[in-house]
């Protein structure tokens, strides 16, 4: 044996193995004060961010100290409050939404047709080009004195004007989502034999569903601030008016609460189909299917 060999037998140690007890998940985890999870939440954030907003807002209000420019928050929910109980404001929103309904519907399905036939012709892919080119810069709004001038004072001139601020905005996204699907995709479907209709209802609408509840959404958007302004120029359709109608009214007679109050009821009808339509919409379908993240 060399002297190399005893040196490194000498200081090699042998191994030693300690049996550790099993580290259990609730020690390892830190428990957190409530303050930080419940600001964990995405509605609670909101929320603290809305209770600032209207805090400035009765701030404002009382600085000023002139109901007749700015009413306070309080002002305003109490006018919201009378409203809602004398059922003038639920009137009110039952009207526009009615009128709203059937413009966005029509919108929405001369949207798709349109659609369907640009990405079925090259005649109307061209007709779509140049539709949208000449007409989606035009606000609908500039619109309504023809819309009087042909259908009268009436739900049909709202319904004209409201199918113009949908069609346009809502024919560029289902298009974009169309152009978007894949080829592998769209080589599959006519090796199946689909087309027209067949192709776009089954192979281009599912595969482009997160580009259609975008357009539908600012279809939606557009609609709805149409309509208000709208019904802010002039006023009542088929003797009934709408929110906008109730805020033009509430101003010529100085109620500036009940003013703010339609206003908030606009906001809120905004906010609910937002929430409970549109998202709900995307979370069982294009979420629940992975389409996006």
């Amino acid at each position: 044996m060399t002297l190399h060999t005893l040196s490194v037998d000498r200081f090699q140690r042998a191994d030693r193995i300690h049996e550790l007890p099993p580290v259990e998940a609730s020690e390892l985890a830190v428990s957190r004060p409530l303050w930080q999870r419940a600001w964990d939440l995405s509605v609670v954030r909101k929320l603290a961010i809305l209770l600032v907003l209207v805090g400035l807002w009765e701030l404002a209000a009382r600085y000023q100290a002139n109901p007749l420019l700015l009413p306070g928050a309080s002002d305003t929910a109490t006018a919201l409050w009378q409203g809602l109980v004398s059922g003038i404001l639920i009137q009110r929103s039952a009207v526009s939404l009615s009128v709203l309904l059937k413009g966005y519907a029509l919108g929405a399905v001369l949207a798709l047709a349109l659609t369907t036939l640009a990405v079925s012709t090259r005649l109307g892919r061209d007709l779509l080009s140049s539709l949208t080119s000449m007409f989606s810069p035009l606000p609908a709004i500039a619109l309504l004195p023809l819309a009087l001038l042909w259908f009268g004072l009436g739900e049909a001139s709202l319904v004209f004007v409201l199918v113009h601020s949908v069609l346009w905005a809502m024919a560029v996204n289902i298009h974009q989502g169309f152009q978007g699907v894949s080829e592998t995709l769209r080589m599959t479907g006519r090796n199946y034999g689909l087309r027209g209709l067949r192709y776009v209802a089954q192979i281009l609408i599912p595969a482009a569903l997160p580009a259609l509840l975008a357009g539908l959404r600012i279809g939606w958007a557009f609609a709805w601030r149409t309509l208000i302004a709208a019904e802010l120029v002039f006023g009542a359709s088929s003797g009934e008016g709408g929110l906008g109608w109730y805020i033009f009214q509430n101003r010529n007679e100085l109620y500036t609460d009940n003013v703010f109050a339609g206003l908030i009821v606009v906001i809120l009808i905004g906010l609910l189909v937002e929430n409970l339509v549109f998202n709900t919409l995307e979370r069982m379908t294009v979420k629940r299917w992975g389409m996006v993240r």
